[in-house]
């Protein structure tokens, strides 16, 4: 089928290229993968993958604990700061990323 319509889209820069890596790796151009969504979404009727916020785990999820255990929490997250037990978020982010990759 012949593509004849341009789609003007504003992205966060950073997020296009780590996709543009990824696709890059796959072989496949970002108009194309752009092309393969469309269709995916017509096709599905809806986002064809879930939509959700993610998963906090239960030791650090305030929604489950009680105040005691909230303040517990907060406290020794205080000493360790104190303790100088910190990391730059920069660096704790980037090691996120490589862990899951």
């Amino acid at each position: 089928m012949e593509k004849s319509m341009t789609l003007n889209l504003r992205v966060n820069p950073s997020v296009k290229q780590q996709a543009e890596d990824v696709l890059k790796q796959l072989g496949i151009p970002m108009a194309t993968a752009v092309d393969m969504f469309l269709r995916q979404v017509s096709l599905t009727g809806g986002i064809p993958f879930s939509v959700s916020l993610p998963k906090v785990p239960f030791a650090v999820n305030a929604e489950t604990m009680t105040a005691e255990q909230l303040r517990a929490a907060l406290h020794a997250g205080y000493e360790d700061m104190n303790a100088g037990h910190t990391e730059d978020a920069a660096i704790a982010f980037a090691r996120s990323r490589e862990a899951r990759q």
